[in-house]
């Protein structure tokens, strides 16, 4: 019998880091509202329509979140009309390894699975509903 099996502390060691690292990016939509942030998309109005089929309750929630990881920033300019705008904070650009390993693994994947390359975008949408 394995007697190392029983100890988890080989696993703990990326077991507990990985569990810290998807606490700050769970979900479907975090990375890919950094992403929007990132390419330009910094009012609340031009992220949610940059991402499809994402609501504007959990487009809210998701930046909170993001805000408190330290990973975007939120600017209120006095209007009239008032202005809300995110923009990506430096320790944003460390998940910037991440998030292309998970863009290309999900290349791959598509591929592997399907035989596909990525479905154009309007096509993505209909087949999520």
């Amino acid at each position: 019998m394995n007697m190392e099996a029983h100890f988890p502390s080989k696993c703990q060691t990326v077991i507990g880091p990985l569990r810290d690292a998807l606490e700050v990016v769970n979900g479907k939509w975090k990375l890919q509202i950094l992403v929007a942030i990132r390419s330009g998309n910094h009012r609340f109005s031009d992220i949610e329509r940059s991402i499809p089929l994402l609501s504007s309750k959990v487009l809210s929630k998701e930046l909170k979140d993001l805000e408190a990881h330290h990973l975007i920033s939120r600017t209120v300019h006095e209007g009239p009309p008032v202005m809300v705008e995110y923009e990506a904070l430096p320790y944003a650009l460390t998940l910037d390894p991440v998030i292309f390993a998970l863009r290309d693994w999900g290349v791959a994947h598509r591929r592997k699975v399907t035989g596909k390359d990525m479905l154009p975008l309007a096509s993505a949408q209909t087949a999520d509903r």
